[in-house]
């Protein structure tokens, strides 16, 4: 492990590598040195990220485009080279290591303190989208292939119920007759989209609270983090899977259905902080879509989830052996109580 950080530019002698943060796909781990200058080392998940080419040329595009925007290197993540200039280690077992500097005086939460703290992760994703709009998204490589195509996601349902490989869709026939019921309409971002109703954007794709690093002592925004997953998409879906995740009462894993509830002062909060920052870069019709957003993008969760826990729990982590349907019924709930509040959000929405 030292001996890989010391191929990168870094001030001072290293004396350490530790293990770093929450993250289930990526290993990371500070380094730390004899000067006051801290990194961030990471090995990506190749089995995830299978063009990890691709995946460092649109962190390199993206990057530099935002220094442009703002060169404060606490508000973008900045890359650090290795001693032969490269900006990456990409070896032909396809291990891919990056280095960052590590942003000072930062917090990451993986909750909302306050409400404040969720509308500051609304204005960070929302300056994302206003800083990016004139970058054209079609450069940038789809590091995951089709990840928030909605159809395409119900279609390996489909095929998880057909094939019935772990013998547990008669345990799930409530969650899937639920998820058929709404297929229809799952795919209305998706169909948009190809009929250019809705531009395509540079999106994250994993706008959790905790992907925003908050000022520790202000609280104010500093700069979004992990961008494996940025790639072309839809605003709405960034701004969905921030909803999904944050104005959620419960963890999204929580089994006691009755915790689980749409906090609506959180959603307008994040919303007032989401659109204050896009400015104008947003159409009318993203702008309308929003609440659609939320709605598919829960849903999509819970189709994923689902599909997985069909399949014998292949991709995502369990810890439990009904996790995956316990992680369903939680989406479920959550489109159950946006469907009820639609008329409710819409009106909120058109008001910020």
């Amino acid at each position: 492990m030292r001996e890989t950080a010391e191929l990168f530019r870094t001030e001072g002698t290293i004396i350490k590598c530790i293990p770093f943060g929450s993250g289930h796909i990526n290993q990371t781990w500070l380094v730390i040195t004899n000067q006051p200058h801290l990194y961030i080392l990471q090995k990506v998940n190749t089995d995830t990220f299978r063009d990890p080419e691709g995946l460092m040329n649109n962190m390199l595009m993206v990057t530099e485009h935002l220094r442009q925007k703002d060169p404060d290197p606490r508000h973008v993540l900045t890359l650090v080279k290795l001693k032969d200039g490269r900006d990456f280690i990409l070896d032909g077992r396809k291990e891919l290591w990056r280095m960052y500097e590590y942003v000072t005086g930062g917090v990451c939460l993986d909750r909302a303190e306050k409400t404040a703290d969720f509308r500051n992760s609304g204005t960070a994703f929302g300056l994302f989208q206003n800083r990016m709009a004139d970058f054209p998204a079609e450069k940038l490589t789809e590091t995951i292939p089709g990840f928030h195509d909605t159809p395409r996601r119900y279609h390996a349902l489909h095929d998880a119920i057909r094939e019935d490989r772990a013998g547990r869709v008669q345990n799930a026939e409530p969650e899937i007759c639920f998820l058929l019921e709404r297929e229809a309409g799952a795919g209305l971002l998706t169909q948009m989209q190809k009929r250019k109703e809705l531009p395509l954007r540079v999106t994250h794709n994993d706008t959790k609270l905790n992907n925003v690093m908050l000022d520790e002592k202000t609280r104010e925004p500093l700069c979004i983090l992990d961008l494996d997953t940025v790639m072309p998409g839809l605003a709405a879906n960034d701004f969905g899977d921030s909803i999904r995740f944050g104005a959620s009462t419960a963890a999204e894993d929580e089994k006691d259905l009755r915790k689980v509830h749409l906090d609506l002062n959180l959603y307008k909060a994040y919303a007032e902080g989401f659109l204050g920052a896009c400015g104008d870069k947003l159409t009318k019709q993203e702008k309308e879509t929003l609440p659609d957003g939320a709605r598919i993008i829960t849903l999509e969760n819970a189709v994923r989830f689902l599909t997985d826990y069909l399949n014998g729990d292949t991709y995502y982590h369990i810890e439990r052996p009904d996790h995956n349907l316990d992680r369903t019924r939680t989406q479920m709930a959550l489109v159950r109580e946006m469907e009820k509040n639609d008329s409710l959000i819409r009106k909120m929405m058109s008001a910020v």
